[in-house]
């Protein structure tokens, strides 16, 4: 097994009325430091990463796949219930709500546990039925394997997203699903308090 890199924090899927739909990791603990980044894909299917540094930029690229890559200035916070994200064209105010109820049964699974490579992959086959278009195991075909460990899971109810100023629309389902790599979101927005663990095969 090569080198092993860890992700501590949070993922957030948003979709808009307009199609535009939004990944977006903050990252509290990183190889890093503490950092945030978005993926972003327009209706049409442009792929494009939004991410604060050159070498932040590169691993991302390296690991998912991307029509285009910005390096710009990306500030993203959970403060309460309150998503905040700026990042060069892409703005969001977001509103969290209830834990789900997979966010409620994913509290009972020990940490240790929840975030394990072996666990993940034995759960995968169950990830895909419980969360349709999200898996716990994969790879993206760039020769790393991934594995998310989510611990828990809330739903987002409203949103303001602006794209070069203008009103994406309001929130609704993330459809199509997202194609940056292996795995998509939840199809229902939701932030996911999320450890991903990047592997090179």
């Amino acid at each position: 097994m090569g080198s092993r890199w860890i992700f501590d924090g949070r993922i957030a899927g948003i979709g808009t009325a307009s199609g535009l739909r939004a990944v977006v990791g903050i990252w509290e603990d990183s190889p890093f430091g503490s950092v945030a980044d978005v993926m972003v894909q327009q209706p049409w299917g442009h792929r494009l990463l939004l991410a604060p540094t050159p070498e932040v930029a590169g691993f991302i690229a390296a690991t998912y796949s991307f029509d285009e890559v910005q390096v710009v200035d990306v500030s993203a916070t959970l403060a309460g219930r309150t998503l905040t994200v700026d990042a060069g064209p892409l703005a969001i105010r977001a509103a969290t709500g209830p834990r789900t109820l997979l966010g409620s049964v994913l509290r009972t699974v020990p940490h240790g546990l929840a975030v394990h490579p072996r666990w993940l992959s034995a759960v995968n086959p169950l990830a895909a039925l419980a969360a349709p278009g999200a898996r716990t195991y994969g790879t993206a075909g760039s020769g790393r394997e991934e594995f998310y460990g989510v611990t828990d899971l809330h739903h987002l109810t409203s949103a303001v997203v602006t794209w070069e100023g203008a009103d994406a629309g309001v929130l609704a389902p993330i459809r199509p699903p997202v194609t940056f790599g292996f795995s998509s979101v939840p199809p229902r927005p939701t932030v996911a308090r999320v450890r991903t663990t990047v592997v090179e095969a």
